[in-house]
């Protein structure tokens, strides 16, 4: 009936099972820390091990600090910039029209140079 395995609930290559094979965990401290949005979170960390002043929010990802009544300022994002954008800040309006003067130039002499080519196959 049984399919005979002596082994139940466990997997080939499966680690140690419970505190015995791996050790006595280190002693732990939680540490409360507060957002600008009001929440909580409260890490463990080892009791030798240095905490940070600031933590990361889990929910909101804002930084948290310790002191709930003076919680870190939220980092102050800029807005998305487009291409142009970006060109505006490296290029005057000169620059820029006489880019585009050049560019129109040299679309006109190839539009000027292929009728020609069709003129003259047409006839």
């Amino acid at each position: 009936m049984g399919s005979g395995s002596a082994i139940r609930g466990s997997r080939v290559g499966a680690g140690p099972m419970g505190e015995a094979e791996r050790g006595e965990s280190a002693p732990r401290v939680r540490v409360a820390f507060y957002c600008a949005n009001k929440h909580q979170v409260m890490p463990s960390f080892a009791h030798e091990a240095l905490v940070p002043e600031e933590w990361d929010c889990p929910r909101c990802g804002f930084p948290a600090g310790q002191d709930p009544d003076a919680p870190p300022a939220p980092p102050r994002t800029e807005p998305y910039k487009t291409h142009l954008a970006y060109v505006k800040e490296r290029r005057t309006v000169a620059d820029g029209q006489a880019i585009l003067d050049e560019a129109l130039e040299k679309l006109r002499a190839n539009r000027a140079a292929v009728e020609a080519a069709i003129k003259a196959n047409a006839n």
